[in-house]
């Protein structure tokens, strides 16, 4: 695989014995570089905040936050950092709830090096990785849920989520749609309960992943 630099990856599982084999499965990858590794939520956000990275791989169960929020805070904060959970928890519907969430991959634990590796280079290039022969079937059944409520937005709704998406505030976004800033706050509330989401990062994701970014 050619890349213009190694893939930044970061590990982050509360076993270092994990870390450590992780490690030693991608010493020898040219295409991988291993920037950093975190044991918890704190060192993992502290780590990120001080280097840039392009991937996380990152424990679904771990003491303290679960897995599922950590990720949501990785998102919130950088939400062009994509995911990789790690998991013992392979059930489907699981994987489907994580990548709803806006996991990008999802592996095994008992995984084979082969398997990390295409999981890897899958998701740093824009696509998505679960585990076993249902992949793609789970992978298209991520996105469809999250298209099948694009599809229940209207015009104005889509408007301010590309404004949103954009950056602008809710007075800025009024002011380009001639609406008011508390009518824009109220479709933003509704674009959260149409999309299932919670917080502007996660509306953010979306509109860049539908291609609604001007």
């Amino acid at each position: 695989m050619e890349t213009s630099h190694p893939i930044r990856l970061v590990i982050c599982d509360d076993h270092q014995i994990v870390i450590d084999g992780l490690r030693r499965l991608l010493e020898d990858v040219a295409w991988v570089q291993v920037v950093g590794t975190a044991t918890g939520n704190e060192e993992l956000m502290a780590l990120l905040e001080h280097g840039p990275a392009d991937l996380v791989i990152l424990d679904l169960n771990m003491p303290g936050l679960p897995g599922s929020s950590v990720m949501q805070k990785v998102k919130g904060r950088w939400p062009g950092l994509r995911v990789i959970i790690l998991t013992m928890e392979t059930s489907a519907a699981m994987v489907r709830h994580m990548m709803q969430m806006g996991a990008e991959g999802y592996l095994a634990k008992t995984c084979g090096r082969e398997e990390l590796l295409h999981a890897i280079q899958q998701v740093h290039g824009g696509g998505k990785h679960v585990p076993g022969p249902g992949t793609a079937d789970l992978a298209r059944a991520a996105d469809s849920v999250i298209g099948g409520r694009l599809d229940a937005l209207s015009g104005r709704e889509r408007e301010v989520l590309a404004g949103l998406a954009e950056g602008l505030s809710n007075k800025e976004i009024g002011e380009r749609l001639y609406i008011s800033h508390r009518t824009v706050d109220t479709h933003r509330t509704n674009l959260m309960r149409k999309l299932g989401v919670h917080n502007l990062a996660e509306l953010v994701r979306i509109a860049i992943a539908e291609g609604m970014v001007r």
